[in-house]
């Protein structure tokens, strides 16, 4: 009876959990440009007198929330919600941004892996393959694309009169990247994460973790280079994946959110690209 009664606690307790509202808010970060957050995802609103756009739903009750928030708040159209990628935990719910005022946008190898996937979201109208510069309110929001970095078609939001870029996966501030880089290419990252540093802005935000500046998304950069080259070398020198957990210890970047948990799945993500995409075993 006692195994009983605690079970049914565990399960009431597990549901009513499930329920818990995920905690939702949005916060001007600069001039028009704001930070709305679902639990850990992020995406950015621009605010303008001529329209919003919206970078990411994220997904459909965090998309229809964010609906109703603009609304409310500013009573202006959304003129264009733009994929930062393709990935399903970022581009679920454009759909409910159904007004046919809004155009909806992303890069190329996006859309078509969208389409390919049959993600159920409202599928990109507009798309571009380098470079697209969007114009509200007489100012520019310049999307790049800088090769593969994390899944496909992800890329870069700059906005130059205000200074701001906002990066999706492929830079997270404060905190490891995610568990053993599903989906990466840990190349591309590095790639990518050195052409935006070349860019003029001075706030940065990302579609997880924390805000910061170029020092902050040097320190990025600089955890990916030293992650990369290690277990290269190791790799190199005739090292297995389990002496390499033991043998990279990265210590130097041990305040990372993460670190402890994620250290040594990110060394087994470095490994399997090794491996698969470079045939470093097969030299």
């Amino acid at each position: 009876m006692r195994i009983s009664l605690l079970l049914l606690f565990f399960l009431l307790t597990s549901t009513l959990s499930g329920w818990a509202e995920t905690d939702r808010r949005m916060v001007e970060v600069r001039d028009g440009i704001y930070r709305a957050s679902s639990g850990n995802y992020h995406s950015l609103v621009w605010v303008t007198s001529q329209g919003i756009a919206v970078v990411d739903p994220i997904d459909r009750k965090t998309a229809q929330w964010l609906k109703k928030e603009l609304e409310s708040r500013f009573h202006q159209p959304v003129r264009y919600l733009i994929y930062s990628h393709n990935h399903p935990d970022h581009a679920l719910g454009g759909d409910v941004f159904d007004d046919p005022r809004t155009i909806v946008v992303s890069h190329q190898y996006a859309a078509e892996d969208m389409e390919w996937s049959k993600l159920k979201t409202r599928l990109p109208e507009l798309r571009f393959q380098d470079r697209l510069e969007l114009k509200l309110g007489g100012k520019t929001l310049a999307l790049k694309y800088h090769g593969p970095n994390n899944g496909r078609g992800s890329v870069s939001f700059h906005f130059p009169e205000q200074k701001v870029l906002f990066v999706v996966d492929w830079i997270v501030v404060g905190r490891m990247p995610y568990r053993d880089l599903p989906g990466y290419d840990i190349h591309g990252m590095i790639r990518s994460t050195r052409e935006v540093l070349q860019m003029d802005w001075n706030l940065f935000v990302g579609g997880h973790a924390e805000m910061g500046n170029k020092d902050d998304v040097r320190r990025s950069l600089s955890y990916l280079e030293a992650l990369y080259a290690q277990v290269r070398d190791g790799m190199l020198e005739g090292k297995s994946l389990e002496e390499l957990k033991k043998d990279v210890t990265l210590e130097e970047f041990s305040d990372l959110a993460n670190f402890e948990d994620w250290r040594a799945l990110n060394i087994e993500g470095v490994y399997r690209t090794l491996k698969d995409a470079s045939y470093i075993l097969r030299r």
